[in-house]
């Protein structure tokens, strides 16, 4: 998975279907983003988008969204019962997938910088993205409203962040930033609304006062009934699920019914979940029971059941997992391929895929037999004697060849740097070298990917050793045929390393990959050996 953002935008506008539908379309258009769930509300006036991307394509896409609605929506005419202050009232960023609040930080201010230059709108930064104590709460910046603005965005203390410092009647103000990822989150309880209250109370971090605060941190909730489903709920908002994720949620407040001899009836998510926080519940579980469960298809079952995410309605993953509403597939194109599709592309009149990309598929298939020696000697009456080791040992080697997988793609990848760099301009002395330190950027990181591929092969030579030791020897020859593999790809691996070296001009990091590479060449050369002679003498 790439670095994925969450964009959840708010218009002032929830009535006139044309313009939401535009804003929609906005986003739609921009290649890399993808709209997830538009949410209109007449009442309020108001509509919620919420759309994903990369943080190249969030930007564009929020950008494309602001222009529209800035086109399209007078502030001077909008009436609402939801506190409001600009055509688009708040743009924050969520770190959803292998990105960090500080880049977020980093995208909502490339964000409101663009806005405020290209749009000539004002724009406020709010909460992670704000250094300012005084407007760092978004109800601190929008007190009074946009019927406030004019008199508000003139003060020296109200200078926005990006744009003009003054009134702008029909667009009013915005505000961007960054916020945890929000996830809400219901647990059923067969009960009253007043004892699943008195659970809402003892979890939610403000408790029942500041002297009897609750026990879970960002956590808020209350109890409630609800007569559609005949019982009562303890509603949670979970402000950052890596402090407290659902299931400790969860298991808190069956903790609670249990001691008011009332039972739990599942749970219910609202809206769209991380990946990642689904796996630290199947990794909770996994742990408290003891059980051994690789495949992530079976994790997120083994959570779909342990916290009745089914009991209201079907939970299904493809629809309420965020990673798993994008299509990947560009993302791997190489790895994605048929064998048939991959190996005839290899000996096609192309540079790429090369042998560095099937140095990388021979290691991880190498890896792959090492695992499957272990499965075939685990789960059966048989092998009962070698469960301890093998549940000890599959997991190194199931994990490296996932990872080996995906540098089929990243060694295709790797000279991308080095290309764009080659066309950089050279016609002065500063642009010759500019170019000259790009390049040798690139060239590093051509060589960093197969170094990668031999450090992560070289990893599996433990529990390829532990496999020959105690593996089922009716698997024998599959291990063989993975050692050799391993061997193969860090060797193949290796010589992508070699030819590239000689154009880095810095001779101390030549010295140091050289002097590694060597190493490994040299300590998979031992172990494969050890491999087959260790098979031997069973």
């Amino acid at each position: 998975m790439n670095k994925l953002i969450e964009c959840v935008p708010n218009i002032s506008e929830g009535r006139n279907q044309a313009i939401i539908d535009a804003c929609a379309e906005a986003v739609r258009k921009v290649k890399g983003a993808k709209l997830l769930d538009v949410d209109p509300g007449k009442s309020t006036n108001r509509t919620v988008f919420t759309f994903v991307g990369d943080p190249e394509s969030v930007i564009e896409a929020a950008f494309q969204f602001t222009k529209t609605a800035n086109e399209l929506i007078d502030m001077s005419t909008h009436h609402g019962e939801h506190p409001r202050m600009g055509a688009v009232d708040v743009c924050p960023f969520v770190p959803v997938a292998n990105v960090t609040i500080e880049e977020c930080v980093e995208v909502s201010k490339k964000f409101g910088a663009r806005v405020g230059k290209e749009l000539n709108l004002p724009v406020y930064l709010y909460e992670e993205a704000s250094t300012n104590p005084a407007r760092k709460a978004l109800k601190q910046i929008r007190a009074g409203e946009y019927e406030g603005i004019k008199d508000k965005i003139y003060k020296p203390e109200w200078k926005p962040d990006f744009g003009p410092q003054e009134f702008n009647p029909k667009f009013g103000c915005m505000a961007t930033g960054v916020r945890f990822f929000l996830i809400a989150y219901n647990v059923n309880i067969l009960g009253t609304r007043e004892q699943a209250h008195r659970i809402a109370l003892n979890i939610r971090e403000q408790g029942r006062s500041e002297t009897e605060p609750g026990r879970l941190k960002a956590v808020k909730a209350i109890g409630w009934y609800v007569d559609e489903y005949n019982m009562a709920q303890v509603s949670i908002n979970l402000d950052n699920y890596k402090i407290t994720p659902p299931h400790i949620a969860f298991e808190e407040c069956a903790k609670d019914a249990r001691e008011l001899n009332l039972a739990t009836c599942g749970s219910e998510l609202v809206g769209l979940i991380p990946l990642e926080a689904m796996l630290m519940a199947a990794d909770y579980y996994i742990e408290k029971e003891n059980l051994f469960i690789l495949d992530e298809q079976q994790k997120i079952r083994l959570v779909i059941e342990r916290l009745g995410l089914s009991s209201i309605s079907q939970f299904i993953p493809e629809k309420r997992i965020i990673e798993y509403m994008i299509k990947e597939d560009s993302n791997e194109p190489l790895a994605s391929l048929t064998v048939r599709n991959f190996v005839e592309l290899v000996g096609a009149r192309t540079s790429a895929p090369g042998g560095g990309s099937v140095s990388a598929l021979i290691a991880s298939m190498g890896a792959a037999l090492g695992a499957m020696m272990g499965w075939m000697s685990y789960g059966t009456k048989k092998f009962e004697h070698l469960d301890s080791k093998m549940r000890k040992n599959i997991p190194p080697l199931h994990f490296r060849m996932k990872e080996l997988i995906s540098m089929i793609d990243a060694d295709t990848n790797a000279f991308n740097d080095y290309m764009i760099a080659m066309k950089m301009p050279k016609n002065t002395n500063e642009e010759k070298v500019l170019r000259e330190e790009k390049m040798q950027e690139g060239i590093k990181k051509a060589i960093d990917v197969p170094l990668k591929v031999m450090r992560t092969a070289n990893d599996c030579w433990e529990w390829m050793i532990q496999m020959a030791k105690y593996g089922n020897m009716s698997s024998r020859s599959d291990l063989e045929v993975g050692a050799k593999s391993l061997e193969t790809g860090i060797w193949g691996a290796f010589k992508n390393v070699q030819i590239n070296l000689p154009q880095i001009k810095d001779e101390k990091y030549k010295e140091e990959i050289l002097k590694e590479a060597n190493e490994i060449i040299e300590n998979s050369n031992k172990n494969f050996k050890k491999v087959v002679s260790t098979l031997e003498k069973r």
